[in-house]
């Protein structure tokens, strides 16, 4: 299992200064629930693909404070000796719930339930939204990305516009789940098995006294590898004439050049006249890799304009999770239970209100296998096919779970008393996995634009619960 090494330092100040209240209080062993999760799809999309899981789980599992951690917050003049002495023997013992990565989640719906004593839970606010809010963003835009290219293949080239060393690694991985399956990171090839991919820059090519010699140097060097920049000086004109002379060269000694790639222009257009070219010269296998800042909607009208790409290599706007409603996920950890009482967040907008108390996520699947709607239901509530449902942002809104549908529960207990109890699938099981689900979503779901809103209700367990616990709240604070 990946060790991320975190310390338990990587956390909000605020977090700390609480659990110090907590433990002054005598609270800090008080049973709590908390929910991770978040309030809108991003990119104005349907859906989010989940992912962080095992990184997530490996810090909790290894969380403790070292003399020096202890040494430092000493330091801050913040913190009482007592509290300082109980963080020493700090470990973290809580349940954790959460689904498989991979799997397709949406807004509002509990992506971990943290269940514990109230220090514990509460200290592992930050880290976890850390962890999980920007590996499920950057697994979505990959899958987004997958979605339009169901005949190419994709590349993660990002590394070197990553948010730092450790969101390069993190986002090669988080990709690799959402369909990117090739990585530029060698370092990710090392520590996840995820395969690694390059050609050259174009400093190869400008280190040489023309191009012509830059491309058989590199096919000397990488004779059955060897994929060619060809457009430092001009594509067609300069660049694509140049690979075709080393490309006979190297079938005449015996191997095949792999291909070309194309970092600037039109990339519709180019990559249709060096298609043609190809194919007109006797090498219909040499492949097309086109990279130059690509997403999902460029490589979509790419597509749109008959270009002939085998293979795009996504860089700077997969990594950095760019694009509308992109950015960051927005994710929250909200406190649902304390003790024997279920707790909600009251508020006007009720976008931004929570659901109370332990909830189950129940998904039902109609007869072909796929996906209808989520169903939050409590934790002892049993929900059947045609009970009614409730909309959570607007619960005036009702229907009916499908009656020839089945039901299933997409959590699972990943924690118990701090001890993880699943096991982790290789990242390209998490893939094919991913793969599926997301095949399994209503028609129209993966559309870019305006797409089919998958349907998420609460029970009416947790309707009625939520309506008695803010007209309790309204009658106390404001009666």
């Amino acid at each position: 299992m990946y060790d991320p090494g975190y310390s338990p330092l990587l956390t909000d100040l605020y977090e700390l200064t609480m659990l110090a209240g907590y433990f002054d209080k005598g609270m800090h062993e008080k049973k709590a629930v908390f929910d991770l999760f978040f309030r809108k799809n991003p990119y104005e999309g349907s859906y989010a693909v989940f992912a962080g899981l095992e990184p997530a789980l490996s810090y909790l599992s290894r969380l403790h404070f070292s003399p020096e951690d202890i040494g430092y917050l000493a330091g801050l003049g913040l913190f009482k000796k007592e509290f300082l002495d109980y963080l020493a023997g700090f470990r973290f013992r809580c349940q954790v719930t959460s689904p498989p990565e991979g799997t397709v989640v949406f807004a509002n719906e509990p992506l971990l339930t943290v269940a514990g004593n109230l220090a514990e839970a509460q200290m592992v606010e930050t880290a976890l939204l850390n962890l999980i809010n920007f590996q499920t963003l950057v697994a979505t835009k990959a899958a987004r990305i997958t979605s339009v290219t169901p005949n190419a293949e994709v590349l993660e080239f990002g590394l070197r516009r990553a948010q730092g060393p450790d969101g390069g690694l993190g986002a090669a991985r988080a990709a690799c789940i959402g369909g990117v399956r090739s990585t530029s990171n060698v370092w990710a090839g090392q520590v996840f098995g995820i395969s690694v991919r390059g050609t050259h820059a174009h400093s190869w090519i400008m280190s040489f006294p023309d191009e012509l010699s830059a491309f058989r140097a590199y096919a000397d060097c990488f004779p059955d590898s060897c994929i060619l920049l060809i457009d430092t000086y001009d594509t067609l004109r300069s660049g694509l004439p140049n690979a075709l002379t080393v490309a006979r060269e190297l079938r005449a000694r015996g191997h095949e050049i792999i291909g070309v790639r194309l970092d600037s222009g039109d990339l519709a257009y180019l990559s249709k006249k060096v298609r043609e070219t190809f194919d007109r010269e006797g090498f219909p296998a040499a492949r097309i890799v086109a990279s130059s800042e690509l997403d999902e909607e460029i490589i979509d009208s790419i597509r749109n304009e008959g270009g002939k790409v085998d293979i795009y290599g996504v860089g700077t706007k997969l990594v950095t999770c760019a694009g509308t409603g992109g950015g960051a996920l927005g994710g929250v950890y909200k406190l649902v239970r304390i003790g024997d009482e279920p707790k909600l967040k009251v508020t006007s907008d009720l976008a931004k209100a929570t659901l109370p108390d332990r909830k189950k996520i129940l998904r039902v699947i109609d007869p072909q296998g796929n996906f209808e709607m989520d169903v939050l239901c409590l934790n002892d509530e049993i929900v059947t096919p045609g009970d009614i449902v409730y909309n959570p942002l607007r619960p005036e809104e009702r229907k009916r779970v499908p009656d020839n549908g089945r039901i299933e529960e997409i959590r699972r207990t990943v924690m118990e008393n701090g001890q993880i109890t699943c096991s982790f699938p290789s990242l390209a099981k998490s893939a094919d996995y991913c793969r599926d689900q997301l095949r399994r979503l209503p028609e129209g779901s993966l559309r870019l634009k305006n797409p089919h809103i998958y349907k998420v209700a609460m029970s009416r367990g947790i309707h009625d619960l939520r309506s008695r616990l803010i007209a309790e709240y309204e009658e106390r604070f404001f009666a």
